[in-house]
């Protein structure tokens, strides 16, 4: 039990600071008032839980441990859904309607289509 805490917790270390980077990356390239680092975290890590759910039933690696590194811990750590809320709710209150309900579309949208993709992909 203590080991799955600590793949875990391992997974969501590096998560946050994968999180952390492309965040600040993206700061440097852009000014535009689209959440855009969020944004592109939230699908690629939707392709990346549905490339690891595909994989996983046939990898027992992913099912001794790997699912709870990569999915649970990678993932949940570099996704970014709290900030996904915070960030639609401060572009409503700066007047900002447009962007916050194309960007929860366009998140909802294609996060699952990456998802599905990326369990096609393994199959």
């Amino acid at each position: 039990m203590f080991r799955n805490f600590l793949l875990v917790g391992a997974g969501g270390a590096a998560g946050s600071m994968a999180r952390y980077g492309v965040g600040y990356v993206f700061s440097k390239l852009t000014t535009s008032s689209f959440p855009l680092a969020t944004f592109t975290i939230n699908v690629v890590g939707s392709l990346l839980i549905g490339i690891l759910f595909g994989l996983s039933a046939r990898n027992q690696w992913l099912q001794m441990g790997g699912m709870l590194l990569l999915a649970s811990g990678f993932c949940g750590g570099f996704t970014t859904f709290s900030t996904f809320a915070l960030e639609n709710v401060s572009l409503m209150q700066k007047g900002q309607f447009l962007i916050p309900f194309i960007y929860m579309g366009l998140s909802l949208t294609l996060g699952l289509l990456l998802c599905r993709v990326g369990i096609w992909m393994t199959n």
